[in-house]
């Protein structure tokens, strides 16, 4: 199983340096962030599994960051901060986030919130593994739901194959585009929404009661399952 990724959002390099160490000897990736206008770009491109964020960051701040984060992601959020009073800890937790944790702080104790929170979503994450898995073969050039295959033209099998390699994570129109058409031919979003639409029938004649793509407003498309 591929370790946890985790984003350090955080603009004191030093403070950084330390949290990547203790995260890393127990067994996550990292990745840095200074900035906080950077966060949500980098989010969407690499699918983190948690976002340890500061408050207090160049370019937009922390609780920007989470607003902005939650219209598209669920991805669990721990803020950091050295602004102690009850209201930013209650605005931090109501705009989004999962927890906090107030500078000064030890960074085992911040490996130690980052494991409760993703505990937290451990039972989530084994319910979705109940459901008819999707599967996409392209060396065979087959898909299939649980063990059906599936009818698909290739260009909603290379849509579905997509979005079955990061499932839960949202993929923009224009990530789509490129995955689809490497050619580089002029395509328009609604072409692409034209091929989820399509792919959306296919797979509801499978499984009528799940909408396994879903469309996040403004942003794109996801896999559920």
């Amino acid at each position: 199983m591929t370790p946890p990724l985790v984003f350090i959002v955080e603009d004191e390099p030093k403070l950084a340096r330390v949290l990547e160490e203790y995260l890393q000897r127990d067994g996550f990736r990292t990745h840095q962030i200074e900035r906080g206008d950077q966060v949500m770009a980098q989010a969407k491109e690499l699918g983190p599994d948690l976002i340890l964020l500061d408050l207090m960051l160049p370019g937009l701040d922390g609780m920007e960051v989470c607003r902005e984060l939650r219209r598209f992601s669920e991805v669990p959020i721990i803020m950091t901060t050295a602004r102690v009073d009850e209201i930013d800890r209650l605005l931090g937790l109501e705009i989004g986030a999962d927890d906090y944790v107030c500078k000064p702080y030890s960074p085992r104790e911040v490996v130690a919130r980052a494991r409760a929170v993703l505990r937290r979503w451990g039972p989530k994450a084994e319910a979705e593994d109940t459901r008819l898995a999707v599967a996409v073969d392209m060396d065979r050039f087959e898909a299939r739901l649980g063990e059906r295959v599936l009818d698909l033209t290739p260009v909603e099998l290379r849509l579905l194959h997509c979005l079955s390699e990061r499932p839960g994570r949202v993929l923009s129109r224009d990530q789509l585009m490129n995955r689809l058409y490497p050619d580089g031919r002029v395509v328009t979003d609604r072409t692409i929404d034209s091929h989820v639409k399509n792919l959306r029938r296919k797979l509801a004649d499978y499984l009528p009661e799940q909408d396994l793509i879903r469309s996040v407003y403004g942003v794109g498309y996801k896999l559920e399952a």
